[in-house]
């Protein structure tokens, strides 16, 4: 008996100490659902989210709790609920009010503005405190994504016919799992716990909290990932240039005082939000909570609309900070007949915290003592310069920063994470997507809506079925079907999707061109790939060029095998007869080169045969180091003209010799001779940032340039080889965001033969020029004659691209629809023999969505050698 009794009381007691569920609606006044409204436990580090029909739930050890109610714009509701054990559900439905913001009396003056601008003022005075007031700080995150098409086009533009996996419909559901942390200035570091994406037992979701750091109001400028042009956050030092304010009124929540302030755009054609609301506290001045909209003025690309709502709240313990509990962002897209919208909602939880400073700052002067005055006393406005006296005391907060985030990562129980490399800022290891329903049951702090439960449902149970052979074969008769504006574009693919196979042949303007030295020319290229599930693949291509005009007939094959996806490490072999432009990086495609050979007379392609074989090996050595070696043997020999045949007929122009002109050589002509060389570059980018995941590594780029370094050989004496040299060159190439104003890309480089190198006129430094209105490049010469410069002596060229993103025509009310976008450029060249030569242009991208037309002056030593307009593709 006793036996018995102590095996019930274990019982009671592991039913008591098992967690319950609490779960309902939120809905306002009208029963209306209030989607993603935040849900927290007071004085804990838990919260949750409703979703999209207002229903939430919290999984909470048997006991008495007080839940926080809140939704931007309503009055917060506390209420209390009892947790039973034993797995338990309790049901506690919850209506909330639009809060009562009262505007008490003001003493107006003629020259007083509306109060909110004393408020936004205050906080633009400690937003630089507040966005760094955390030191670092660990967390939990969950994300759901949801994407749905409500139209699908037939065929894209009209060209390109839909396949069959478009439908109307949810075409993207994920949701993750994970730790995170932070530390000034913005470091975020992430490990996935677990991941399921609808449909795909296999897929890892791409969810990442520290994506969202892109939208921290405390930030000037804002990047919203929709559009290059970043947005003016509504308390940026500059705001009240580009907003209008209004305090629509004010209210007390949970202890604090908390102003609702309109925004608004004083002009449409600038890069702010164009409506919402920015909650402030009283006092502190830092942000509660944000409601803001971008619409189509805000020039977003292929998104019609973008909502953002994020709630703040105190972190956990003594300390006078606050951190994001919730974040949700919606839009709404229009693009190439599609039609949809899609959300991503992040609920942050379990928050570790190390404030910056012990105690808040305390402001220079003092403000204005109105406790004793009653609740709706008249309030006199303070002056611009009142509250510029009250700028709060900062002084040391950098050093502040620097010496708390040093100790916070000495702390490594509390803000741990588990061991990430340097540059590591995601890491997502084996097994997360291996969970079951009844984990994500128990795990997922914000319920699925039936839509999602559905979506589940029917894509898991028929993931089988759409994974089988049967089913995939079905589908690619229907993708494989050949559409002759595909082939006349961008060439034809023929997929064995079960089999991860795929057959390419290139598009027609490929396969079927014209040059002065071949005529007619053939030149059928297929590519065949085997891929594997992690990223691994090899691919084969043969190709089979044949010139009517000289008979020459030019087999080739080539080969690449991907074999260690992490370090995106590579082999690749080419063999065979190739006909080869002195340049091999022109700008002059094959396309470009029929057009103005046959229409314009103008034969700038200069070719010349190779025959032989080289091997390539590419990996990136360290992160941020890739380093690729070539091995190569070539018998080169000297190509004619055989062909004048035209289309028009210019008067007083005829076709040139196969024999590019240069200046450094009296004659570029060659004897048959054979090549022997190896290259070696190394491209380096310090702080590259990555993401790990089971399938690879996936490299985020970094704020520091790239420096590049290559080392060319010509081996003579060996296996008969004629050429022998040495070229060294270094380069460096950024892209940097300059807010407002663009982005600007420059790339250098400088180098030279060492010595007195013994080389053909192929084997010289090249640099990629144009002499057509067809621009295959924009971040090249566009006025540079093709082989003029070329050289085999010390060289130094630069090229310079500032976009400006629409910051000029976005203020042009006619133009400003068109969403055209201003660039400029620059492009140097020194050479001995081109002595100083300085390209500048400026234009316009985006034209038409997808076409970039520029007008560029050419100068060298001085003087003016020419002018031209450049269209290419720029979008």
């Amino acid at each position: 008996m006793p036996r018995y009794f102590l095996l019930i009381c274990c019982v009671l007691v592991s039913l008591t100490a098992t967690a319950g569920v609490v779960k309902g609606r939120v809905i306002d006044p009208q029963g209306a659902a209030l989607a993603f409204a935040n849900v927290a436990v007071r004085t804990t580090t838990t919260s949750t989210a409703t979703n999209e029909q207002g229903n939430y739930q919290l999984r909470l050890p048997a006991g008495q709790y007080e839940l926080v109610f809140q939704y931007v714009g309503y009055k917060p509701r506390i209420e209390s609920v009892r947790v039973a054990g034993g797995d338990t559900v309790t049901v506690l439905d919850v209506t909330l009010t639009p809060d009562n913001y009262k505007l008490r009396e003001v003493v107006v003056r003629s020259t007083d503005r509306d109060p909110a601008y004393a408020i936004i003022q205050q906080a633009q005075q400690w937003r630089r405190y507040h966005r760094r007031e955390v030191a670092t700080f660990r967390a939990r995150a969950y994300i759901k994504t949801l994407a749905r098409f409500l139209e699908v086009p037939g065929k894209i533009l009209g060209l390109v016919k839909v396949g069959p996996d478009f439908k109307p419909g949810i075409f993207y559901l994920s949701e993750s799992v994970s730790d995170m942390t932070f530390r000034q200035p913005n470091v975020i570091q992430e490990r996935m716990i677990s991941s399921r994406v609808s449909g795909d037992t296999k897929g890892i979701s791409f969810n990442r909290a520290g994506r969202g750091a892109g939208l921290n109001f405390y930030d000037n400028v804002l990047k919203s990932g929709f559009s290059e042009r970043g947005f003016v956050s509504p308390i940026a030092d500059g705001a009240m240039l580009f907003y209008k304010y209004e305090l629509e009124g004010t209210t007390q929540q949970g202890g604090v005082t908390v102003h609702k302030i309109r925004v608004t755009p004083r002009r449409r054609t600038d890069p702010v939000f164009s409506s919402g609301h920015i909650y402030i506290v009283e006092g502190t001045w830092r942000i509660h909570s944000i409601s803001l909209n971008l619409d189509k003025n805000a020039q977003l690309d292929y998104v019609d609309s973008f909502h953002i709502e994020q709630l703040f709240a105190p972190a956990p313990g003594p300390s006078d900070v606050w951190v994001i509990q919730s974040q949700k962002i919606t839009v709404g897209f229009t693009a190439f007949g599609f039609k949809g919208n899609g959300y991503l909602t992040a609920v942050l939880s379990n928050y570790k915290v190390t404030p910056t400073y012990p105690n808040r700052p305390a402001p220079t002067v003092a403000p204005p003592v109105t406790a004793n005055e009653p609740a709706d006393a008249p309030i006199t406005r303070e002056t611009a310069a009142d509250i510029r006296r009250q700028k709060p005391k900062l002084a040391g907060l950098n050093r502040e920063v620097r010496r708390q985030t040093k100790l916070a990562e000495r702390d490594t129980a509390g803000m741990s994470i588990g061991k990430l490399k340097r540059g590591e800022v995601m890491l997502v290891e084996k097994g997360v997507n291996e969970r079951d329903s009844s984990y994500w049951d128990s795990v997922r702090p914000i319920p699925l809506t039936e839509e999602e439960q559905k979506d589940y449902k029917v894509k898991d149970s028929t993931e089988v079925v759409r994974n089988s052979r049967p089913y995939q074969d079905s589908l690619d008769r229907v993708r494989n079907k050949l559409q002759p504006t595909s082939l006349l574009l961008g060439g034809y693919s023929y997929s064995n999707t079960f089999r991860k196979r795929q057959w390419y042949v290139a598009p027609v303007f490929n396969i079927l061109n014209y040059n002065t030295v071949e005529g007619t020319v053939i030149h059928p290229e297929f590519t065949f790939t085997q891929r594997t599930d992690d990223r691994r693949f090899y691919s084969i291509t043969p190709a089979l060029r044949y010139g009517f005009s000289n008979e020459l007939f030019s087999p080739s094959l080539s080969a690449t095998w991907q074999y260690q996806p992490a370090k995106l490490a590579r082999v690749s072999f080419r063999a065979g007869r190739f006909i080869e432009n002195f340049d091999p990086n022109t700008q002059l495609t094959p396309f470009i080169n029929s057009y103005y050979t046959l229409l314009e007379n103008r034969n700038y392609a200069k070719l010349y045969r190779r025959d032989g074989a080289q091997l390539s090996y590419q990996t990136e050595a360290v992160n941020g180091l890739t380093v690729q070696g070539t091995l190569s043997y070539y018998d080169r020999r000297q190509l004619y003209n055989s062909s004048i045949d035209l289309w028009v007929d210019q008067e007083g122009r005829a076709f040139t010799s196969n024999q590019p002109v240069n200046e450094e050589l009296p004659t570029t002509s060659f004897n048959r001779n054979q090549s022997l060389a190896f290259e070696l570059t190394a491209s380096f980018r310090p702080g590259q940032r990555y993401i790990s995941r089971p399938d690879g590594k996936y490299n985020l780029g970094s704020k520091s340039p790239t420096f590049t370094g290559t080392w060319r050989q010509g081996v003579g004496g060996l296996v008969g080889s004629d050429a022998r040299y040495t070229l060294l060159e270094v380069g460096i190439r950024q892209s940097i965001g300059m807010g407002l104003l663009g982005t600007s890309t420059y790339r250098v480089a400088a180098g030279g033969f060492v010595g007195t190198p013994q080389l053909s006129f192929m084997d010289f430094r090249h640099f990629s020029g144009n002499r057509t209105y067809l621009a295959a490049d924009f971040s090249q010469f566009q006025l540079l004659d093709y082989y003029r410069y070329s050289t085999s002596h010390n060289f130094l060229e630069a090229h310079y691209n500032h976009h400006f993103n629409g910051f000029f025509l976005n203020k042009i009310p006619l133009l400003r629809r068109l969403k055209w976008q201003e660039v400029a450029s620059l492009n140097y060249l020194t050479t001995r023999e081109a002595g100083h030569y300085v390209e500048v242009g400026v234009g316009l991208e985006h034209v038409f969505k997808v076409l970039r037309i520029d007008f560029y002056t050419g100068l060298q030593s001085g003087q003016r050698v020419g002018t031209g307009l450049r269209v290419g593709i720029g979008f």
